[in-house]
């Protein structure tokens, strides 16, 4: 077996790695506004809008003409392929928007999650065809980053070897695409809280998989310095009978963490994976309380929870633009400080304890 290989450029590796410390830099965190088109009808059907372009691109204005007070809080967004290309009502294109506020631009480039054949309804995501003509078309047009989801499911006999074997690589391949484009891979290999699992089986299966992860991203020669991760809290299935508190969620994941996931990695952006708003600030807030060996920023690339209170204040209204905006610069206040170790907690949105647990959210 060949150990020959090359490192990036130290150009390159430069670049990529002060993009990924800038996105984890102490109390920011992502916003992840990268919702597919039928994701994102989910959103606006709850609060009785059409499913349409025009609707789609104004809640994204309302999200990215926010205070840039919210800047000291978000430090990066990820987009959808549409909303990249979209336009404020004053013609300033959405990516121009971002940079004028210091946000850095990322895109979402996964095409979607399909099943695995011969697994026990198990899946993978595909897209990597076309992705380095695609990067280097996000990087011209204005991105740092990407992001590229992989699903797992803790069930009976699952994830088989196969799910994980197939997603690790196609995380890591994914990786070494965008880095020799110039943009700074986010790692999503996202295991689902669906299930009756205890917390102890989550923790176990979390090892495994970021175990083969950072494997074949190494047999990929990955350049760990410039990724961050984006992994799930090890937390008990939805259906299991008790509840975790935030010091057992916080302990059972930073000893995955730890027990995985190189010190190299600049930092880990927790999914916020179903949790209510409150549960995602609270729970980040305890796993950076957490007194334990933790090399790594500790932050949040959060979506519902990041804007279940923002949509509804809106309701699809132009009144409620401002209430809108002011829901969103709450969350991001309340996100910075759980990244730092200093939420207290309490600071509910409109959203507040609502469960944001989308079942089987895979497809």
């Amino acid at each position: 077996m060949t150990t020959y290989f090359n490192y990036p450029s130290p150009a390159l590796q430069d670049e990529l790695r002060q993009i990924a410390n800038a996105i984890v830099a102490p109390g920011k965190g992502i916003l992840a506004a990268d919702e597919s088109v039928g994701t994102m009808g989910k959103r606006l059907a709850n609060i009785g809008l059409e499913n349409n372009e025009e609707n789609r691109r104004k809640y994204r204005q309302l999200l990215f003409t926010a205070d840039k007070a919210v800047a000291q809080h978000i430090s990066a967004v990820i987009l959808f392929h549409e909303t990249l290309y979209q336009k404020a009502d004053n013609g300033t294109p959405f990516v121009e928007l971002l940079k004028q506020t210091g946000i850095i631009p990322g895109i979402k480039v996964d095409t979607g999650v399909v099943p695995l054949f011969g697994s026990e309804d198990e899946c993978t995501t595909q897209g990597l065809d076309d992705l380095g003509k695609r990067c280097i078309q996000y990087k011209k047009d204005g991105c740092q980053f990407a992001k590229w989801r992989c699903v797992l499911k803790i069930n009976k006999n699952t994830p088989s070897y196969q799910a994980i074997l197939e997603n690790a690589n196609v995380l890591a391949r994914y990786a070494s695409i965008c880095q020799a484009s110039g943009l700074v891979p986010i790692v999503e290999p996202e295991i689902l809280i669906d299930g009756d699992h205890d917390i102890e089986r989550c923790q176990k299966v979390t090892e495994t998989v970021l175990a083969a992860v950072y494997k074949a991203l190494n047999d990929h020669h990955v350049y760990l310095e410039g990724t961050l991760l984006k992994p799930n809290m090890v937390t008990q299935g939805q259906s299991h009978s008790k509840k975790c508190s935030p010091q057992e969620i916080a302990a059972a994941t930073v000893t995955a963490l730890s027990r995985t996931v190189p010190a190299a990695v600049p930092g880990i952006t927790f999914l916020s994976g179903g949790q209510s708003e409150e549960e995602a600030s609270v729970n980040l807030d305890a796993i950076n309380k957490y007194q334990g060996k933790k090399p790594w920023a500790l932050s949040f690339s959060y979506g519902r929870a990041l804007q279940a209170s923002v949509l509804r204040a809106w309701g699809g209204k132009d009144a409620n633009v401002a209430a809108g905006q002011a829901e969103l610069l709450k969350r991001a206040k309340v996100n910075g400080e759980a990244a730092l170790g200093k939420y207290i907690g309490g600071a509910q949105g409109q959203a507040g304890d609502q469960c944001l647990f989308v079942k089987n959210h895979a497809y």
